[in-house]
């Protein structure tokens, strides 16, 4: 058995790691020109979901630098108004591990093969195998092809014409800030937890968390895996202003085409006279990092026939990030179809794979949005948006 994976994303990279550990042959191809060609957000919280996928698929050392690169937040999430005056405090005592998304990748790309600049195209099916085709001109020969495009998956607009992705009615202005002494002290003890968001009373919303490294991230990587180099290692406090599109006031086109001070500027608006948490944090911004990303969602669909052909991750369950559920459904995908490639035929392992991920990824994509309905004034979960 050949596997051929569309996209070096989470849940790519975890299936490749599983599939290399269980022995099966597979190739990943990434549209982009490199590792770190686009902006793709800075931390990722990986609950007991995420860290068990992850614990299944890498090899121990690999895992270790994972856990000691992890920030161990605080178990709760809290929920503020805009003056600062907590509302709830949502308590969860599994695990909880925050850390930098691209440090992640970095050690998912450890000693993966990657071909990089692949603009996936189309495929086709035979009785013998799958070809992918590529924008370049090349092809790729394997028993079975796995999306694992994104979002805006090539793969599952051949494959599952009829599977929807919405827009959720909301926009994330990501940032950053470094936390030095300075700006370690606008936060309270409790803030460095898995999650802090104020609300606005237009459902605005300034969210923040950590990503604070247990151990100098050279001393780790020294210790456990000591010829690989993690390019980030400099602790910080993530950021997102969030809204209504109608409140950012600002169409998608232009949001995306605004230079980053500018977008620190809509920022700034939004939050006006907030409690002064809110404007410092936006203050507070590396600036150049900051980018508009605009939520959506997919819509949950029924079972399908399996075949040579599945989907993992944001390609089949795209998912508003107010459950913090995203990451952790995708690593979990990637463990789940390599197990089930290891332990039966082709097709009977891709039909248990969906059956399962049908499941808890629709269920993921229901409470996610929920809680943006509920917090952030997310659209309802159908196919009109």
């Amino acid at each position: 058995m050949s596997v051929i994976i569309i996209g070096a994303g989470l849940g790519g990279l975890s299936l490749a790691h599983g599939l290399r550990r269980a022995g099966i042959p597979c190739r990943v191809y990434e549209r982009d020109e490199s590792a770190g060609a686009r902006k793709q957000g800075y931390r990722l919280h990986i609950s007991g979901v995420g860290d068990a996928a992850l614990r299944e698929v890498l090899r121990p050392e690999l895992h270790a630098l994972f856990r000691a690169t992890a920030g161990r937040a605080l178990p709760h999430t809290n929920v503020y108004d805009h003056q600062l005056r907590l509302r709830t405090r949502l308590a969860d005592e599994g695990t909880h591990l925050n850390i930098n998304r691209f440090t992640l990748r970095q050690i998912l790309l450890y000693g993966q093969e990657v071909a990089y600049g692949k603009q996936f195209t189309h495929y086709e099916t035979d009785t013998g195998g799958v070809t992918a085709h590529f924008a370049d001109g090349t092809s790729a020969r394997g028993d079975l092809l796995v999306g694992a495009d994104g979002i805006n998956s090539a793969v599952r607009q051949q494959y599952l014409p009829h599977a929807q992705v919405v827009d959720a009615g909301l926009v994330h202005l990501y940032g950053r800030i470094p936390l030095t002494p300075e700006t370690r002290a606008l936060f309270e003890p409790e803030m460095f937890a898995v999650f802090s968001m104020m609300l606005g009373p237009d459902r605005t919303m300034a969210g923040f968390a950590p990503v604070d490294y247990p151990e100098p991230v050279a001393d780790a990587c020294a210790r456990l895996v000591p010829d690989l180099r993690l390019r980030d290692d400099r602790p910080y406090m993530t950021c997102s202003v969030g809204a209504r599109w109608e409140v950012v006031g600002h169409p998608e086109a232009e949001l995306a085409a605004m230079a980053p001070d500018d977008l620190q500027k809509v920022a700034l608006r939004l939050v006006d006279g907030w409690h002064p948490l809110a404007p410092a944090m936006v203050e507070g911004w590396d600036v150049p990092s900051t980018f508009p990303q605009p939520i959506r969602t997919s819509i949950p669909i029924g079972p399908w026939e399996a075949s040579r052909v599945t989907l993992a991750g944001d390609a089949i369950h795209a998912m508003s990030p107010a459950g913090g559920a995203g990451a952790n459904t995708a690593l979990r995908d990637g463990a789940a179809l390599a197990s089930a490639l290891a332990g039966a035929p082709l097709l009977e392992a891709v039909g248990t794979y969906e059956a399962a991920m049908v499941g808890y990824g629709f269920a993921a994509v229901r409470e996610s949005a929920e809680n943006g309905r509920r917090y952030l004034g997310q659209n309802p979960l159908t196919a009109a948006g």
